[in-house]
């Protein structure tokens, strides 16, 4: 009885250990380079794109007819 709990004990450690190394992993390279987990990266919105200008140009749109009515 003892053997078997001992022995579940240490395949939930395993399988805790593989569940968890994704976030350890993202924990330690977050904490590296002034909380940038991926380094340097282009903030969002910042690039053109054609969808976004599409999508601005819409809402220019609609707010000119709303401005109209």
């Amino acid at each position: 009885m003892t053997g078997d709990l001992f022995e579940l004990f240490v395949w939930m450690w395993i399988v805790a250990t593989v569940a968890f190394a994704p976030l350890g992993y993202f924990i330690y390279k977050f904490t590296q380079k002034n909380g940038k987990p991926f380094g340097e990266t282009e903030p969002h919105g910042d690039s053109p794109s054609l969808v976004n200008e599409f999508a601005e140009n819409a809402i220019d749109f609609f707010k000119g007819l709303l401005a109209k009515k």
